[in-house]
């Protein structure tokens, strides 16, 4: 029996949806790999979950490529605030480049299902550095983003005062 014609035609608009879907998911696998291929590993502490462990992977590579647009597009609302997302991802570059070429160990801060605090330490260059990534949009169909609001480059610099000196320090739970 033969197919109709129409038939035929949402059949191939099906399949050829599917392979442009899987080329992108390659793409985008191929580009994971090859950053991980390219970058030293990261230590982790804590307990992230494997998307908020991508996105910081993610921000370290782009902090050590000094990639502000790849770093911009990382942030949890780049178009609401994008003069302050830009001016921060070229303090985080200034200020961390260095040091996230090299070793970088990330802890990460209590549970994460929408939203964790990481604090990553840069070993090489004995720097520290605190954010937030979280979920976005409402239903969290934006997936896990990290919050980019330093325009002040001193601000940007700085790790928050309850930070401890070495990863694991508070057992990766917020001081209370």
């Amino acid at each position: 029996m033969r197919a109709a014609p129409a038939v035929r035609v949402l059949v191939a608009a099906v399949l050829a949806a599917g392979a442009l879907s899987a080329c992108a998911a390659d793409e985008d696998g191929l580009q994971y790999a090859t950053d991980y291929s390219n970058h030293e590993p990261l230590s982790v502490v804590g307990y992230p979950t494997s998307d908020s462990l991508q996105v910081t992977q993610k921000l370290v590579w782009r902090l050590a490529d000094g990639r502000v647009d790849e770093l911009e597009s990382l942030a949890a609302d780049p178009d609401g605030a994008k003069a302050e997302v830009e001016k921060t991802a070229q303090n985080w570059i200034q200020a961390f480049r260095k040091g996230a070429g090299g070793k970088v160990t990330a802890d990460f801060y209590d549970e994460g299902s929408v939203r964790q605090f990481v604090v990553v330490y840069f070993h090489d260059t004995a720097q520290v550095k605190g954010f937030s990534v979280r979920l976005t949009g409402s239903t969290g169909e934006g997936g896990w983003r990290v919050d980019m609001r330093e325009p002040d480059p001193k601000e940007a610099a700085v790790a928050p005062e309850w930070v401890p000196k070495t990863p694991g320090g508070l057992g990766s739970k917020t001081p209370r």
